[in-house]
C-alpha cells in the first residue's frame, strides 16, 4: 500500500469511529448554525492548501454518516428498536427506539432523540465547499481529484437519503455556500416534494458512479464508497419511492407545499418499478459481486429431498447453508474477500452498544435484554421450504402437546450444536433460523474464553425464571422477555468475558442479497416493458427473471426455489417476497422500512406480542413452551399514522419559518 493510501485510510477510520459516536446522539445545533460556518469559512483557505489538510476536512464530512451497525443501543436512529420484530428490555435513552412504540415521542423529545437533522445537512454543506474549492488543492492528482469528488457526491445523495427516510419529504439545499450576508427569510427554505428529493439523490449518486473507483482492495479502505455503492443507493431509493407508501399515496392528498405540489405524490406512476428494477440490474450487471458462499463440509446438514441439488446458483448443491449465510456478519470472513458485501463499515464489537452485548446472557459480561417475536421466529420455515403450519410428515412441525419435548440426542449443524434438550420445535428448520435465533437450550460456545469458569463457555442457555440466563442480583431487570433473542452477530467463538479476542467484524449496510430481492420486487410489480433513457436497459415482467433472481437467496439458504403456488400471481410473488425479505434481512434495520414502504405497518403492528411464557420454570418446562402473550408495559405497541415518520426536531423548525412539521405531530 502506498503512503497516500496509507494516510487516507488512517484519517477515514479514526475520524469515522468518532464521528459515527457523535452523530448517534448529538442534539446541540440547529440547521444552520452561523457560528460555526463562519469558522468554517475562516478555516478554509488552510484546508485546501494541502492535500492531508483537505483530506482531514473530508473524514470530518465522513464523521457525520451514521453508525448504522448501531441497531438497539446507543443506536443512530429508532426504526430497529422501533420494529415489530423486537423489543428491548428497557425504555431508557440508550434504547429509545421502544420510545416510538410506546407513543413517548414528541416534536420536543425528537430535540433529544436522534437529532439528525442538523448533522447530515451540514455533511451536504461541506462537501458543495469541498466541490466548489477543490481546484485550490495544488498536491491533487487527477485520480485523487476524482476520487475525492465522487465521495462528495456520494455523501450527498446518501445524507439526502437519510433524511428522506427518518424525516420525509427535505428541503433540498442550494449546490453554492450559503451567503452569509444574506436575511434570514431567504436562509428558510422550504421542503421538496419526495420525488424531487429522489431526483436530487439519483442525480448526485450517478455523478458519484462515474467519479469513484469500482473496487477498493486493501482491507483499510473498504470503507470507502464505491461506484457500486453509488448503485447500491439507487436500487433501494428508487425500490422506495416505487412502493405504495410513496406511489400514488392518498392519504397524503392534503400534505402540500405552497405552491400546491403534493408533498408525497397521489397518482401512481408504475413506471417508477422500471427505474428501480433497471438500477438493480445495473448492479448485477457490474459482475463485482455475488451472495457469499461457503462450501459444504462434513458436518453440513444435509439437504432435504426437494431442494435442488445442482451446485449454486442453479441448486444448493456443494454449499454449506448455515455458513454461508453466517459468515458474513460474525466475522469469519473479510470483507476483502466478500462478494456480497457491497458496502460495510467496520464494527467493534467489544463495547455495551454492540449486538453482541445485548443479546449475551448477563453472567456472561452482557446486557440480555435483546427480545425477539415470536412472529419472526415463526416466520423461518423448515428445512424443506415449509411453513411451519403446513410442515410435510418428513419434516413435522409438532402439535403443542408435543413441541415442548426435546429432541433426545444431540445434533451438530455446521457451526451449531443442537443439544439433546432442544425443543421439537426447534428441529429441522432452515439454516437462517439457527444462525438469527438464539432459544431456550440454545449452546453458547464463546470458545475465546480462557478463565476457569465452566458457565461461561460451552453453556446450555435456558431462560426460565431460575434458568442459567435469569438475571443476576446486581441487575434484576435484565432478562429476556420472550425465550428468544438475535444472534446473527454472535461468532461462535466471540465470548464477552474474554472480550479482547472477539473477532473484527463489519457490518454490511448493502449486500448483494438485496439487490436480487430488489430487481424481483420491480420486476414483479411492473405491468408494461421500461426502457431506461440513461443506460438504455429494457426491463419486463418476466417470471422466470424473478425466480431466477429471487432462487438464488432461496438456495444459498438451503431451500427449493420459488414453488407453482407462490409463482401462480403477482400477488403470489408479492407476498413471498414480503416474507423472504423479512428472514433474509432479520434484525438488519430494513423490517420497519419495509412495513412502512408496502403499508403494512398498521397490521403488523396491530398484533400482540407474543413469545414463550419466561414467568415459567425448569419444573415446567412444558409451561415455559406455550405461546404467550405477553400484556406488560414494554409490548403496549403503539401505532398511528404519524409514525411513517419521525418528528422534525422542534429547534429545527423554530430556526426555519418554512419548515413544516410531518402530519399530526
Amino acid at each position: 500500500m502506498n503512503r497516500l493510501y496509507k494516510i487516507k485510510s488512517f484519517f477515514f477510520i479514526s475520524m469515522l469511529a468518532l464521528g459515527l459516536t457523535m452523530a448517534a446522539g448529538s442534539c446541540k445545533k440547529a440547521y444552520l448554525n452561523i457560528d460555526e460556518y463562519i469558522y468554517d469559512f475562516i478555516q478554509l483557505d488552510s484546508v485546501f492548501a494541502t492535500q492531508d489538510k483537505l483530506l482531514q476536512y473530508i473524514n470530518g464530512i465522513a464523521s457525520y454518516l451514521p453508525a448504522e451497525d448501531r441497531l438497539w443501543t446507543s443506536s443512530w436512529s429508532p426504526f430497529q428498536g422501533a420494529s415489530d420484530e423486537n423489543f428491548t428490555s428497557w425504555n431508557d435513552a440508550r434504547h429509545a427506539g421502544i420510545k416510538l412504540l410506546l407513543g413517548e415521542i414528541t416534536p420536543y423529545t425528537a430535540n433529544s432523540y436522534y437529532n439528525n437533522y442538523e448533522n447530515w445537512y451540514r455533511g451536504i454543506r461541506k462537501a458543495n465547499t469541498v466541490i466548489a474549492r477543490i481546484d485550490e488543492c495544488k498536491e491533487l492528482s487527477l485520480v485523487t481529484k476524482r476520487e475525492y469528488l465522487g465521495e462528495m457526491y456520494f455523501f450527498k445523495g446518501y445524507f439526502l437519503y437519510h433524511l428522506i427516510q427518518q424525516y420525509g419529504p427535505a428541503v433540498i439545499p442550494s449546490d453554492t455556500a450559503q451567503d452569509l450576508t444574506a436575511s434570514s427569510s431567504s436562509l428558510s427554505l422550504e421542503r421538496s416534494s419526495y420525488d424531487d428529493c429522489v431526483k436530487y439523490i439519483i442525480k448526485n449518486m450517478e455523478q458519484a458512479y462515474n467519479l469513484l473507483p469500482a473496487t477498493k482492495d486493501a482491507l483499510a479502505e473498504v470503507n470507502r464508497p464505491t461506484s457500486g455503492a453509488a448503485l447500491a443507493v439507487m436500487s433501494r431509493v428508487l425500490l422506495v419511492a416505487a412502493s405504495p407508501m410513496y406511489n400514488g399515496n392518498p392519504a397524503y392528498a392534503t400534505w402540500k407545499r405552497s405552491d400546491g405540489t403534493n408533498f408525497i405524490s397521489t397518482s401512481e406512476d408504475n413506471s417508477k418499478w422500471g427505474k428501480a428494477a433497471v438500477a438493480a440490474k445495473r448492479v448485477m450487471q457490474t459482475g463485482r459481486y455475488e451472495l457469499y458462499i461457503f462450501p459444504r463440509a462434513a458436518d453440513t446438514d444435509p439437504l432435504a429431498a426437494n431442494v435442488p441439488s445442482a451446485a449454486y446458483p442453479n441448486g444448493a448443491g456443494g454449499l454449506d447453508p448455515y455458513r454461508s449465510y453466517k459468515y458474513t456478519f460474525v466475522g469469519e470472513v473479510p470483507a476483502t474477500s466478500n462478494p456480497e458485501i457491497i458496502w460495510s463499515r467496520n464494527v467493534d464489537p467489544r463495547g455495551t452498544d454492540s449486538p453482541l452485548w445485548l443479546s449475551t446472557p448477563s453472567h456472561m459480561s452482557g446486557g440480555n435484554g435483546l427480545n425477539i417475536t415470536q412472529d419472526l421466529v415463526d416466520a423461518f420455515k423448515m428445512k424443506d421450504g415449509r411453513d411451519i403450519n403446513s410442515s410435510s410428515a418428513t419434516y413435522p412441525y409438532p402439535d403443542a402437546a408435543t413441541a415442548y419435548q426435546p429432541i433426545g440426542a444431540l445434533k451438530n449443524i455446521s457451526d451449531v450444536q443442537l443439544v439433546a434438550n432442544t425443543p421439537k420445535m426447534y428441529d429441522n428448520r432452515e439454516a437462517r433460523f439457527y444462525a438469527n435465533i438464539g432459544f431456550c437450550h440454545s449452546y453458547w460456545k464463546g470458545t475465546s474464553y480462557t478463565g476457569t469458569d465452566a458457565n461461561i463457555k460451552n453453556v446450555e442457555i435456558t431462560y426460565y425464571s431460575n434458568g442459567t440466563a435469569a438475571p443476576i442480583n446486581t441487575f434484576p431487570n435484565d432478562y429476556n422477555h420472550t425465550g428468544y433473542t438475535c444472534i446473527k452477530y454472535n461468532h461462535f467463538a466471540d465470548n464477552m468475558k474474554q472480550s479482547g479476542s472477539i473477532l473484527p467484524k463489519v457490518f454490511p449496510m448493502f449486500r448483494y442479497a438485496e439487490i436480487l430481492l430488489n430487481y424481483a420486487e420491480a420486476l414483479n410489480e411492473l405491468n408494461n416493458p421500461y426502457t431506461d433513457a440513461l443506460t438504455g436497459i429494457t426491463v419486463e415482467r418476466n417470471v422466470t427473471e424473478i425466480a431466477n433472481a429471487f432462487n438464488r437467496v432461496r438456495f444459498r439458504a438451503g431451500l427449493p426455489g420459488l414453488s407453482a403456488a407462490e409463482l401462480a400471481s403477482q400477488a403470489t410473488i408479492r407476498e413471498a417476497i414480503k416474507r423472504e425479505r423479512k428472514v433474509e434481512f432479520a434484525c438488519e434495520g430494513r423490517r420497519y422500512h419495509d412495513l412502512r414502504r408496502w403499508l403494512d405497518a398498521p397490521v403488523a403492528y396491530s398484533q400482540p406480542v407474543v413469545g414463550m411464557n419466561v414467568a415459567a420454570s425448569s419444573s415446567n418446562r412444558q409451561q415455559f413452551f406455550t405461546r404467550t402473550t405477553l400484556n406488560e408495559q414494554l409490548t403496549l405497541r403503539f401505532w398511528s399514522f404519524k409514525m411513517y415518520f419521525w418528528p422534525i426536531p422542534k429547534n429545527a423548525l423554530d430556526k426555519n419559518t418554512k419548515l413544516v412539521q410531518n402530519p399530526s405531530w
